[in-house]
């Protein structure tokens, strides 16, 4: 694994700034689970990294509230493997997803003008439907 994390091409987070815990992890895994501590847990203080600016850090901060305690600390668990070498990894590819997600900004739409013809077409397209439906409700009385 390198020395840091490329999250998108202007923002790199060495590993120093990432901190793992292990533990007995819960689920299938046999006498395994109860032996060896396999769950990991990543925290990244985002409040006191380097590698982030403070617009960067607030748009987590949006974007996570739910996963980033008190103190500023995102903490993300991975359990799903039976090493913890891989829930390790998990948790670090779990880490650089969340954060791209949440760093990404969505330009603002631009409002455009409806051209006439659209307009002028979808108002055809009502009246036509209105009187197919008007000819539908009509009863023609029958001659005997």
């Amino acid at each position: 694994m390198t020395s840091e994390i490329k999250i998108s091409e202007e923002i790199s987070i060495p590993l120093r700034e990432l901190r793992f815990t292990a533990s007995r992890s819960s689920g299938p895994g046999g006498q395994n689970v109860n032996k060896v501590s396999t769950r990991v847990t990543l925290w990244f203080d985002i409040a006191h990294s380097p590698s982030l600016s403070e617009h960067e850090k607030e748009l987590i901060r949006k974007h996570l509230p739910t996963r980033i305690n008190k103190e500023g600390v995102l903490r993300i668990v991975s359990q799903k493997h039976r090493t913890q070498a891989s829930n390790r990894h998990e948790a670090v590819e779990r880490f650089v997803s969340l954060l791209r997600e949440s760093l990404y900004e969505a330009s603002p739409r631009r409002r455009t003008k409806i051209p006439r013809v659209v307009k002028e077409r979808r108002l055809a397209e009502k009246k036509y439907r209105s009187r197919i439906k008007a000819q539908r409700s009509k009863t023609v009385p029958a001659d005997d």
